[in-house]
């Protein structure tokens, strides 16, 4: 005899299974629209990888999964990771370090340290431990520059950072299979440093094995000098990979019997057809299980920042050569991993809803922690305010990338905790900057335009409790164009175009949002911040 009870509440919940697998299926397809992805879902992906600002990057595999490090110069937390399964679809997993504490500058006491901080990161797993490295670089703010190298049991931390006295610039940490441990550095001369075996200390000192630069991709004797080094050792030969030539360069690798050469040279890839006329430069190289080598190598995109490309290794002759006949041809099928893995991106819209901050956001300079909270209201980011005369000195300005080809945010905020001096808002940050904002004075409020620290356009006796704003970027032409709300549904245009640039040299322009006084009187009147939303444009 058929159950047909049971038989009805299985076909009941085969049915709301099925039900379930379209809204997931939707739901991710949804939230893959939402920011660039190269995976085209057909086994192919087209660079770039990530369209944002993830310089400098260098990459490793530890097992089955693959992890990617990159620059981030002043911003907090520093030295980002990304974590991936088949090298094109990424998550974030964490930073290197939490904050700068060697000078106070950086938590901007007696001045700003911005393009200070961490780069040219370095990515190593040996023994069972995660090493990451970079340059603290000196002239952009600094008298002296220095090395750090960090270490942690798993890429989330936590890790301990040891800073080195000496200076080694654009560092390539490697341990060899004797049980060495050096450091490729320099730019145009490059050098060799012996650390101790613990990782901690510099052994010897810095030995000269290349000396050279470029007058073209083809020919030495000019005046582009390589940098951004990183070694391998495949089949008993030492190899190093450098850029050089600048945002419109290319790519060389070096080649030797003996880690302190003598090194011979040979060009890997020259092409800027995916971006003319910025040339694919600076990156490392990993091997997959089944003995496939690919180079993940970024691009200066301008504005948008310096973004990651994949490109396949075919070796030549010995040599590590770049692309499909040397040219990167943009679209590929996907590394071959063994399975296939679902569309992910780093996170990007952020309800405010976690007890902790997530891992999208940076801060401009070491945070006064004291004056944020997703506590003290929940569901809300309150930014307490601090003195400062302008966006450039405001602390706990919270930041997160732009992206390309188009991008847009849009912030929901709170105002009844403003104080008079204060300027509460949201906009695109870099050198020159522009934003949205509410000024209260003398208990009024108005909503403000600003281009470059010049008022642009203002709405009057503004009596509002909450304010909407969006940024809309562009690619095309380096634009940001602004807009407000103040019911969350009608948007208008506001002030002026920012044409974004890089007064911060090779710093992408982000989306910020901010509280900061003008007047003692107003330190620590607060803003509330709902959410920040995110969509490509």
């Amino acid at each position: 005899m058929i159950d047909t009870k049971n038989r009805c509440s299985l076909r009941g919940y085969l049915r709301l299974t099925f039900v379930l697998v379209l809204l997931i299926t939707f739901y991710s397809k949804t939230l893959a629209q939402q920011v660039w992805s190269p995976d085209n879902g057909n086994g192919t992906f087209t660079n770039p990888l990530l369209w944002g600002d993830w310089p400098d990057p260098d990459v490793i595999r530890v097992g089955d999964d693959f992890y990617m490090i990159s620059t981030s110069m002043h911003y907090v937390p520093g030295a980002p990771i990304v974590k991936s399964k088949d090298l094109v679809n990424w998550e974030m997993v964490g930073y290197v370090l939490d904050r700068y504490e060697e000078d106070p500058r950086y938590n901007m006491e007696g001045g700003t340290l911005y393009l200070n901080g961490s780069w040219a990161a370095t990515l190593k797993h040996h023994n069972g431990k995660f090493y990451a490295g970079f340059c603290t670089p000196y002239g952009w703010g600094r008298e002296k520059g220095n090395f750090s190298i960090c270490e942690a049991d798993k890429p989330e931390g936590p890790w301990k950072r040891t800073i080195f006295p000496e200076y080694l610039y654009d560092p390539g940490l490697f341990f060899d299979d004797n049980g060495k441990v050096y450091v490729v550095h320099g730019q145009g001369t490059l050098y060799l440093t012996e650390l101790n075996a613990d990782v901690k200390s510099v052994k010897s000192d810095k030995v000269k094995i290349w000396q050279g630069s470029f007058k073209n991709a083809n020919e030495l004797g000019g005046h582009f000098g390589m940098e951004g080094a990183h070694m391998y050792k495949i089949n008993g030969k030492y190899y190093i990979t450098c850029p050089a030539g600048g945002t419109q360069g290319w790519q060389i690798c070096l080649r030797s019997d003996n880690i302190y050469g003598p090194y011979e040279h040979k060009l890997i890839l020259n092409d800027n057809s995916s971006y003319p006329d910025n040339g694919l430069h600076q990156g490392g190289m990993v091997q997959l299980k089944n003995g496939d080598w690919w180079f993940i190598i970024m691009q200066d995109r301008g504005a948008i920042g310096r973004v990651p490309h994949l490109l396949p290794v075919k070796w030549e002759d010995g040599w590590p050569m770049l692309g499909t006949g040397n040219k990167d041809v943009i679209t590929y099928k996907k590394p071959n991993v063994g399975k296939s893995y679902p569309i992910k991106t780093p996170a990007t819209t952020d309800e405010f809803n976690g007890s902790k901050l997530g891992l999208q956001w940076q801060w401009n300079h070491n945070p006064d922690n004291s004056k944020w909270s997703l506590r003290e209201r929940k569901g809300y980011m309150r930014l307490h305010a601090s003195r400062a005369d302008s966006l450039k000195t405001a602390r706990n300005t919270l930041t997160q990338r732009v992206q390309g080809p188009s991008s847009e945010g849009t912030i929901e905020i709170d105002l009844k905790g403003l104080k008079n001096g204060n300027i509460a808002g949201f906009g695109i940050f870099e050198f020159p900057y522009a934003f949205v904002a509410v000024e209260q004075t003398d208990g009024k409020r108005r909503i403000i335009m600003s281009n470059d620290d010049k008022i642009i356009e203002s709405k009057e006796d503004f009596r509002g409790d909450k304010l909407w704003v969006r940024a809309r970027v562009t690619d095309r032409g380096f634009i940001a164009r602004f807009y407000y709300s103040t019911d969350g549904e009608n948007f208008y245009v506001i002030g002026n175009d920012l044409n974004m640039q890089l007064g911060l040299p090779w710093t992408a322009n982000r989306f910020a949002l901010f509280n900061y006084s003008k007047t003692a009187a107003g330190v620590d009147g607060y803003a509330d911040f709902n959410w920040f939303r995110f969509t490509n444009k």
